[in-house]
């Protein structure tokens, strides 16, 4: 197996064994090691299907309690954004998108480990978590970030576990759906991709239902911290790989 199969296989690996406990972050997690070798728009293909798969698996091993007044506004956004991020892709600079997504973890997740220190936003409503649902749609569509932001909204907005895990699951379940559906459709899923589908497959299913049971045996405070400390880490990993590509230029 070449080296580029054993870091695809790795990256899916781990990032399935991170959203079986999260309810997201298969992408970024995948994205962190898959920057070492695989191609920006493979990747980005790569962690929509991974994250996809691992929704679905989620369906079997973890409840999600669904809370349709809760989740509407996030799946109206998803439908509004994700077609949006499909169509930005291919214009993206790769060493340029790792280095602000790899910001944007690194700043963004210790400030939700910290997210008990601030203030509760209940204004802005449901257009606001619409809001939120677009953006994360956007982000889906670029590479199957689609969690990220709802997630810290879901923070801010004070919802406890079982909801904001709920919202989070089902809106990137929905999101990721219309993503790989854009992929497939504008043609960046291409017949050389297949042998690849076959190792992030089998690769993720294993880690995600293990992830699933540490799930049920985490508390609350507990599973933030360790998905927000490997997030930050991941982050870290992807600002550390962008940063020589942009030196070189």
């Amino acid at each position: 197996m070449s080296n580029e199969l054993l870091l695809l296989g790795a990256g899916a690996a781990l990032a399935g064994l991170v959203q079986g406990i999260s309810g997201f972050a298969f992408a970024m997690v995948a994205m962190s090691v898959w920057v070492w070798g695989i191609e920006p728009r493979v990747a980005a293909v790569m962690a929509v299907f991974g994250a996809l798969l691992g929704q679905v698996l989620g369906l079997f091993t973890v409840p999600r309690g669904l809370t349709p007044g809760a989740l509407w506004p996030f799946l109206l956004g998803a439908v509004v954004g994700a077609p949006l991020g499909v169509w930005v892709l291919p214009y993206l600079d790769p060493a340029l998108f790792k280095l602000v997504l790899g910001l944007f973890l690194a700043l963004c997740c210790p400030a939700m480990l910290l997210a008990h220190r601030l203030p509760v936003i209940r204004a802005g409503g449901r257009l606001a978590d619409g809001l939120v649902g677009a953006l994360g749609g956007v982000m889906g569509g670029i590479g199957g970030f689609s969690g990220v932001l709802p997630s810290l909204w879901c923070t801010l907005r004070g919802f406890d576990k079982d909801l904001a895990r709920g919202i989070i699951q089902n809106f990137s379940l929905a999101a990721l759906s219309v993503t790989m559906g854009g992929y497939v459709l504008s043609g960046a899923v291409t017949a050389e991709m297949l042998p690849r589908f076959a190792i992030v497959a089998p690769a993720l299913v294993l880690p995600s239902m293990l992830g699933a049971r540490l799930y049920a045996g985490l508390s609350a405070n507990a599973f933030r911290r360790m998905v927000l400390l490997l997030l930050t880490l991941a982050g870290l990993a992807m600002v550390a790989a962008a940063l020589p590509a942009l030196r070189g230029r």
